[in-house]
């Protein structure tokens, strides 16, 4: 049901709230920096426990080897059991013993096992092998019986252990706890430092920028809520620096946009009195016709056309305001009369000494509303003219003149508006077209330009300002044809 709130205030949005520390970016960051670092440590730790597995056994033979001399050295002594059982615990194994020469001599033996299930030669061992035999171990081991040998020294005499793989286990375990331990603590410094620097460094400008940008959401045309840019040279700061640079862009459209509803209110209420002031003259000049003055009569047809384009303009003038400019209404008639009505509509003084050239051959025609083009050739005849009137050359006798010339190339008509004026100003060029902006001389406004390529685009045509050698101003203004139906065509040719 209606609350009877405007529907104004029932789209405004939410606000849009920070996200938490710990669901932010800077807490994924650190999540991240911890998985990676333990990641990068296992890659690690396979090799580093495969070789801590190599360096155990390697010991365990050294320490065998070691006591397999002073044993060998007491033959043919029988070595009494005590003695046998402490050098097998120091070694921790169930039998020691050598090779040499071809033969095997057991050294000491406690609870021999029956059998043997893996066995492995520590002599130049490859690395895939002592990580795939290091894998096993912490996977699968834990009670198998081992058989180990290698060198003793840089001898030709070897050492035979044979040990259960249960130590071995329980010492890689603990040193892969430690390792993880490790691990686990220098990644989560590591992503604690990476924390606070990336949260210094990006989180924090980057939270800056998104109330900046909020605040200016709520109050755009506050010069206060602009960004004020740091003075960095890294990407955030060049961010920081055109998000600045656009929020006072934006500040400077919305304000051109608030005069000009200003200006269109002005216009309107202007516009109606001016549209009944006119309707008035607009009768009292059809009395006119019937006064039997030929001076009244050689004038009095003008100045109909003219208080009745007056009234049409007034009457689409809200239409411009609101939406673009009407259809045109196009139809094919000769240029020339044309533009002779916009001369007689300039009524250029002949004590200003501007001259008024016309080169349109009696031939042309255009396929174009007679009304929009007139409003098109008058805008840009009248800026000639008021530039001439403005400027005061130099030389005494420096031509003055406004040249319409016209040529027809194929289905499209050429009209070219001259004048021997100052030219146009860089400021105005840099905003040709453009309402407000593009005004050529102080006080104008830009309107005349900007309405006559508008006009000009709903013909399908184009309107430029052409570099020319000399000084002065020349515009040229395209119309093509209306492209023509065949069964349009061939009527025209029958009829003909």
């Amino acid at each position: 049901m209606p609350d009877g709130r405007p529907d104004d205030e029932k789209r405004v949005p939410a606000a849009i709230t920070q996200p938490r520390i710990v669901r932010g970016l800077s807490a994924r960051l650190l999540w991240l920096t911890v998985v990676f670092v333990m990641l990068a440590e296992v890659l690690i730790f396979v090799p580093s426990v495969a070789n801590m597995r190599l360096s155990w056994l390697r010991d365990r033979l050294n320490t065998a080897g070691a006591a397999s001399v002073v044993i060998d050295g007491l033959q043919p002594i029988e070595l009494p059991r005590v003695v046998q059982e402490d050098a097998l615990m120091a070694t921790g194994t169930k039998a020691i013993a050598l090779r040499r020469d071809g033969t095997s001599k057991l050294l000491a033996v406690d609870d021999m096992p029956p059998e043997v299930d893996l066995s492995y030669d520590l002599r130049d061992v490859p690395l895939l092998d002592a990580v795939r035999d290091a894998l096993s171990t912490l996977l699968f081991g834990g009670d198998r019986i081992l058989q180990v040998y290698g060198p003793v020294g840089d001898s030709d005499t070897e050492i035979e252990l044979v040990l259960e793989e249960r130590s071995l286990r329980d010492a890689m375990l603990a040193y892969a706890r430690q390792v993880f331990t490790v691990s686990f603590i220098i990644s989560l410094i590591t992503a604690v430092l990476i924390f606070l620097a990336i949260n210094r460094m990006m989180i924090v400008p980057m939270r800056r920028l998104t109330r900046s940008m909020q605040a200016f959401a709520e109050e755009p045309e506050n010069p206060e809520r602009v960004l004020q840019p740091g003075h960095g040279s890294d990407e955030i700061a060049v961010a920081e620096r055109h998000l600045a640079a656009m929020q006072e862009q934006l500040q400077k459209t919305l304000k051109q946009q608030k005069n000009l509803a200003d200006l269109g209110l002005a216009v309107s209420k202007i516009n109606h009195d001016m549209r009944n002031i006119l309707a008035s003259a607009q009768l009292m000049s059809d009395r006119l016709v019937g006064v039997e003055d030929p001076l009244v009569k050689s004038f009095a047809p003008k100045l109909l056309r003219t208080i009745d384009r007056a009234v049409g303009y007034t009457s689409e003038v809200l239409a411009y305001g609101q939406a673009s400019e009407a259809e045109p209404r196009r139809r094919r008639f000769r240029l020339c009369a044309l533009v002779q009505e916009v001369r007689d509509i300039l009524a250029i003084d002949p004590e200003s000494g501007i001259e008024f050239m016309e080169s349109v051959p009696e031939d042309i025609e255009v396929d174009a509303d007679s009304e929009q083009l007139f409003r098109v050739i008058h805008n840009i005849c009248r800026n000639a003219v008021q530039a001439l009137i403005n400027h005061v050359p130099g030389d005494v006798g420096v031509l003055r003149r406004v040249t319409i010339s016209a040529q027809r190339i194929g289905s499209v008509v050429s009209i070219s508006v001259d004048d021997t004026g100052p030219g146009m100003p860089r400021k105005a060029r840099e905003n040709l077209f453009t309402a407000f902006r593009g005004a050529a001389r102080s006080g104008g406004t830009g309107l005349g330009l900007a309405i006559a390529r508008e006009l000009v685009l709903a013909h399908g045509g184009t309107i430029a300002l052409v570099e020319k050698p000399g000084p002065g101003t020349l515009f040229r203004i395209e119309i093509p044809d209306r492209p023509i139906a065949l069964n349009d065509w061939r009527a025209r040719v029958e009829r003909q």
